[in-house]
């Protein structure tokens, strides 16, 4: 039996002013969404469309456990993580698609 991973994503907008982070059990298409403006709310809000990190779990509990870990954290916490893995802020979206 193969697994269905999930995911916590941080998406932010072209200054790298604002934040998001979500949750999914399908990567690809959530962050295609998020740059299609399909997703009301904060992420179409403040256009933030640019992946800049993601974290993969075995279960859907741990990636929401993981979630609100990270939205409990200060700014600045988030930021050193995203440099952590990825110091050029680049767009993870063609990484993770293969393109």
């Amino acid at each position: 039996m193969g697994y269905k991973y999930s995911y916590v994503y941080i998406l932010t907008d072209d200054k790298n002013d604002k934040l998001y982070i979500g949750v999914t059990s399908d990567l690809i298409n959530r962050i295609f969404q998020h740059k299609q403006d399909l997703v009301d709310g904060y992420s179409k809000k403040y256009q933030t469309h640019k992946l800049v990190y993601y974290q993969e779990f075995l279960d859907i509990e741990s990636a929401i456990q993981r979630e609100k870990q990270l939205k409990g954290r200060t700014r600045v916490r988030k930021v050193k993580l995203i440099e952590l893995y990825n110091p050029n802020w680049d767009d993870l979206f063609d990484k993770i698609t293969g393109e």
